[in-house]
């Protein structure tokens, strides 16, 4: 039986909360939050889980722990929980620097221990689907995706909506393409807050492809969506469609025609359409694949598909476009 505590069980770490309850081979320890209103609630719906305002006193009574506070105590909580030799699950983003970041995943790596950072979209399902697709080859080469995060709210006060958002777009760009990122530009406003930008754009140069990012908090309408072109279909992932959020489309540009202009009518454009398809998805909950995911690799030791490796790529693509945020959008390298 794994000993989890979880730290925060506010708006999202309810559900966190609701999962870990449910999971076999798992005991829920204990519940750690600042907020008295929170920890009441908590006591109220699960009379038999203890509740503290204090982590440090929760860290040690555990195996691994669950982090789903604010963004700024992501990287303090789980520095602490890891030099007591405890794995981490930590909720996205993993820090709030990419140097923050490397700290933890070294301090991991020296002690042996599991840290999984909670890129969620790695494991739902319809992504899934989407990355078997790509693998496959069924979209031919990848010539560019983009995303669409947008709603308006939930306002943050301790990062933008850049660090807020984007690294679910982000981890899913690097699954999709597992391509090195070379370079990035972003541009975004702070409308709300003073030098916090509540709207972004992100445009991100892979080595044979592009991948542009949109999130916004102030949005008058809630889209969750991302487009996937290639050389051969194309792919629209929607999470908003209560179904086929997956749609696959026999659409494209004919290169032989292209480079054959003669067997073209006059005036004509070398595209290709075909047929709309949408492939049967098991849907199951992803936090909860995603945290049955956590415990597994805490009980086997195999590395989560979300590891801090791959959480401190997406930090190092966000630190250099808050960089080109701040410089007007200006192109940076990365390392």
């Amino acid at each position: 039986m794994l000993k989890i505590g979880l730290i925060g069980a506010g708006n999202w770490g309810r559900n966190h909360l609701r999962v870990l309850s449910s999971l076999p081979d798992v005991e829920l320890v204990g519940v750690c939050d600042l907020d008295p209103r929170v920890r009441a609630r908590v006591e109220a719906q699960y009379p038999g889980v203890w509740v503290t305002p204090e982590a440090d006193e929760l860290i040690r009574k555990t195996d691994a722990l669950v982090i789903a506070s604010s963004a700024k105590s992501h990287y303090p909580l789980a520095r602490r929980a890891l030099e007591l030799g405890r794995a981490v699950f930590v909720e996205k983003p993993l820090a709030l620097s990419a140097a923050e970041g490397e700290e933890l995943v070294r301090l991991a790596e020296k002690q042996g221990l599991i840290l999984m950072v909670g890129h969620l979209l790695l494991f739902h399902p319809g992504v899934l689907k989407l990355k078997e697709i790509v693998q496959q080859g069924e979209l031919g080469e990848v010539y560019y995706l983009y995303s669409q995060r947008l709603n308006l709210g939930r306002i943050r006060r301790d990062e933008n909506v850049m660090w807020s958002l984007a690294p679910h777009d982000l981890s899913v760009a690097n699954f999709l393409l597992e391509q090195r990122p070379l370079r990035v530009s972003a541009t975004g406003k702070a409308f709300i807050q003073p030098h916090l930008e509540d709207v972004a754009f992100l445009v991100v140069e892979y080595e044979h492809a592009l991948a542009h990012v949109h999130v916004s908090w102030l949005d008058p309408h809630k889209i969750r969506s991302l487009t996937v072109v290639g050389s051969e279909k194309m792919a629209v992932f929607d999470d908003m469609q209560p179904e086929e959020k997956l749609k696959i489309y026999d659409k494209g540009v004919d290169p032989r025609a292209l480079h054959e202009p003669e067997t073209l009518p006059p005036g004509a454009i070398a595209v290709r359409y075909g047929d709309i398809h949408s492939p049967k998805i098991e849907m199951q909950e992803p936090l909860k694949l995603e945290l049955s995911h956590f415990v597994e690799s805490v009980k086997t030791g195999k590395r989560p598909r979300s590891d801090g490796r791959e959480a401190l790529q997406v930090l190092r693509i966000l630190d250099a476009a808050q960089r080109s945020m701040q410089g007007g959008g200006e192109w940076i390298r990365l390392a």
